[in-house]
């Protein structure tokens, strides 16, 4: 059992709090979440204050913790600095959800990396902490032992992201069911903000659920764009919009995803497996498989096959 502290500070957005204790404590058992702060902490929903607690671990139980996750925090205090960078030092697994990126930042633990937060934030990021190698568009980016997501929802999927990583993508997938969630949620936050909004009759999910009941057979992008009635053209771009990506790309993400799944679940051999999921060979699937997970689905295989017992 891995321990999860998450910090609760004056300021906290109380769903990116709840949301991040709620995704490990989902996980069946598997993590033992502990919520650190000061007494009389303030919850906020926006700039609307709407909870005080107490904590039940103090902050520096945070250094004890195998992860620890940082909400939104724009103006953090020394002390909370100092207990990051110290929790740094100790080899803690950090992630921030938006705008804790900036305690992280303020702590030195970004120095030179790639992060995320919110879009509304971004420049005011890169123009406080120059070091920093701000990612304006990601959901959520991974840097080894610090990541770092945009805002609110983006938090879910970073944490379901540790989740995958630390125990595979079925226990991931169950507690995403669970949650009722995307598993794994493709694009950027190009997706949200400024894009139009589509009416019902624009959307994707039809020829998406399509292209998932389909994953095994040869899907061109003449053949996805017929099956949605719209033009290749129409179809990349309404699908640019809607998911932040293209037709074929996400279509390996799924290929790619369910993969996984058959790896961890079943004893299949990787050639099987490679059909079912739509590629054409075993060597595609293993050459997408390493660019996408910087591993090979025999070690996949081996190190997540019995995740769910």
């Amino acid at each position: 059992m891995l321990t999860v502290a998450v910090l609760a500070l004056d300021g906290t957005i109380g769903l990116e709090l709840a949301g991040a204790c709620q995704v490990f404590a989902t996980a069946a058992g598997r993590y033992d979440v502990r919520v650190c702060g000061l007494p009389g902490t303030t919850l906020v929903a926006h700039d609307l204050p709407i909870l005080r607690v107490d904590p039940p671990y103090p902050l520096e139980e945070a250094l004890n913790a195998h992860t620890l996750i940082v909400p939104a925090s724009f103006e953090p205090d020394d002390e909370v600095v100092e207990l990051v960078r110290e929790a740094h030092r100790r080899g803690v697994r950090i992630a921030s959800i938006c705008t804790g990126a900036f305690l992280l930042a303020a702590a030195g633990v970004l120095d030179g990396r790639r992060a995320a937060t919110h879009w509304a934030h971004a420049d005011e990021l890169a123009r406080r902490y120059p070091e920093v190698k701000v990612v304006v568009d990601a959901l959520y980016v991974d840097d080894g032992d610090v990541l770092t997501s945009a805002g609110v929802t983006a938090g879910l999927d970073l944490c379901l992201h540790l989740v995958r990583n630390d125990y595979g993508s079925a226990v991931a997938a169950t507690v995403a069911r669970r949650m009722v969630m995307a598993p794994h949620r493709d694009g950027s936050q190009a997706q949200f903000g400024t894009a139009p909004a589509l009416s019902g009759t624009d959307s994707l999910e039809p020829v998406m659920r399509w292209m998932l009941d389909h994953l095994d057979e040869p899907l061109s992008l003449t053949t996805i764009a017929a099956q949605a009635a719209m033009s290749p053209r129409t179809l990349s771009r309404q699908f640019r919009v809607q998911t932040g990506t293209t037709p074929l790309q996400w279509l390996i993400r799924q290929r790619l995803t369910r993969a996984q799944e058959l790896l961890e679940t079943t004893t299949l051999p990787v050639s099987r497996i490679a059909t079912a999921c739509g590629f054409t060979s075993p060597l595609h699937l293993r050459q997408h498989f390493t660019r996408t997970f910087s591993t090979t689905p025999t070690t996949h295989r081996r190190t997540f096959s019995r995740s769910e017992g």
